[in-house]
């Protein structure tokens, strides 16, 4: 990450962004502004995607804490199967969506059109909550993350979906947990999964390596720890088979908040790990804009959407 005050002050601007729920009534050529300034736009973005194209079940418990919970998306001719009676084959792939808000704050409901997004390109979607800090810190989003994961690839057939065909995808401090609980095998292993048992893995603009005492982000790890104890990319560790699953590892062309080096970093343990890595640049993104324009609204402003599904198309198909 960046060292700078004014990275400091853009992400608290993200963090009120990803926290906020006041916007309403804004116009949709206001869109580019809201989202380049990382204002206040989540709301916003939900109430601009198209509705009546999936259906969604919603507060589906992974675990006992309130927090520990998700949504399912479903694809539009998934549920239309599913209202008429029918009887669809578990052959849709399943992706799982976490969240960012550097650990403090965000909910799945403000990441709604993430999950309408997914499944109007035809996957089941997941889209889940993890707890936070300050009352939990790491590392309980990481193991909630991993537990979600678990719940998911388990129930995958209630949803109609393939748990040979499952990604993970998150974003920022999303994409930090996304890919800590995967690439390690001492978070899924607790709940019967192992790393090679998820086909990929998506990390959007993730801070994966990154000495978090000189940031506010140090209050959500331990006080004692160091960047080597937490940071993923120090603690990669195969399962039982050995292998890890792939990894897209994308980054913001114009990302003020997570610098460059944490994918850099994170791709070259990786792949010294074995595991299989691309590296995506977005043009025209920034740090907000990255997941932002994952919208079918806003696919306008830049190419992580059709990037992000060409992707999975090569990997979950």
């Amino acid at each position: 990450m960046r060292t700078s005050s004014h990275t400091e002050q853009t992400m608290q601007k993200y963090k009120k962004w990803t926290a906020s729920l006041a916007v309403t009534g804004v116009a949709l050529w206001s869109l580019q502004t809201v989202a380049a300034n990382a204002s206040p736009g989540l709301v916003l973005l939900n109430t601009v995607s198209p509705k009546g194209e999936i259906s969604v079940t919603k507060d589906l418990s992974y675990g006992t804490d309130p927090e520990q919970n998700l949504d399912i998306y479903y694809p539009k001719a998934l549920a239309k199967a599913i209202h008429s009676n029918q009887s669809p084959k578990a052959d849709y792939p399943l992706v799982v969506f976490v969240h960012g808000g550097s650990w403090e704050s965000g909910n799945k409901d403000q990441y709604a059109f993430v999950g309408h997004s997914l499944a109007k390109a035809g996957y089941v979607t997941a889209v889940i909550n993890y707890r936070k800090a300050p009352e939990f810190i790491y590392p309980a989003f990481v193991s909630d993350t991993a537990q979600a994961i678990a719940w998911s690839y388990h129930n995958a057939d209630k949803f109609y979906a393939d748990a040979n065909k499952v990604a993970v995808i998150g974003h920022s401090a999303g994409a930090f947990n996304a890919v800590a609980a995967v690439s390690n095998a001492d978070f899924l292993q607790p709940y019967g999964l192992q790393p090679s048992d998820i086909k990929a893995v998506v990390g959007i603009a993730g801070p994966y390596s990154y000495d978090f005492r000189k940031f506010s982000s140090r209050t959500v790890f331990p006080k004692e720890a160091s960047p080597e104890q937490v940071m993923p990319d120090g603690l990669i560790k195969a399962g039982s088979s050995g292998q890890q699953p792939e990894y897209l590892l994308m980054t913001a062309e114009n990302d003020k908040v997570v610098h460059l080096t944490n994918t850099t970093k994170m791709a070259q343990a990786l792949t010294k790990a074995g595991a299989t890595v691309i590296t995506e640049e977005v043009k025209k993104a920034n740090h907000a804009t990255s997941i932002a324009a994952m919208s079918t609204s806003l696919t306008w402003v830049n190419t992580v959407r059709p990037q992000l599904l060409n992707y999975l198309q090569q990997k979950l198909q």
